[in-house]
């Protein structure tokens, strides 16, 4: 069985900020959008879409304080077999006419293409009180914090 997808844009983000451009065929879908202050982006993790990377199932130690082997699928690696990242991500503008969601951060570089857009909506997609592993409690508890949170002391990759 194969599936076949379409990108509906593209992440552009530099020192000016950071937002998605859809394709044009794709802006009628931004309907709706006016008043979501968070989106769940699926993006490709294109820079990392290689034969070597989608048969990685293991890393080995990815996060500083994690364990010594952990599976992809207990990770955010953007090496796995099928390389697919999702990111709630701020909504800081829209713009139609240009088929333009303005973002207060994301984790994908400049030019990834983006899969698809769905509203964050904290009835299906917040938990009150998510459990996670000892090695990182100590993480920010949500997205708004997260931005202060030195990051770099955490991952190997």
């Amino acid at each position: 069985m194969s599936y076949s997808m379409n990108p509906v844009g593209k992440i552009h983000a530099d020192e000016d900020g950071c937002f998605i451009e859809l394709e044009r065929r794709f802006i009628p879908a931004m309907a709706g959008m006016e008043g979501f202050a968070f989106i769940q982006v699926l993006w490709w993790f294109s820079d990392c879409d290689n034969e070597q990377s989608r048969t990685s199932l293991v890393e080995n130690k990815p996060y500083r304080n994690g364990p010594d082997v952990m599976g992809v699928f207990a990770t955010r690696s953007p090496e796995r077999p099928n390389p697919i990242a999702v990111t709630a991500a701020q909504v800081t503008y829209l713009d139609h006419d240009r088929g333009v969601i303005g973002l207060g951060w994301i984790d994908a570089n400049n030019g990834t293409p983006v899969l698809d857009i769905k509203p964050y909506t904290p009835s299906v997609d917040r938990v009150e009180a998510p459990a996670v592993p000892d090695w990182c409690a100590h993480w920010p508890k949500n997205l708004e914090s997260s931005g202060e949170f030195d990051w770099n002391t955490e991952f190997n990759f």
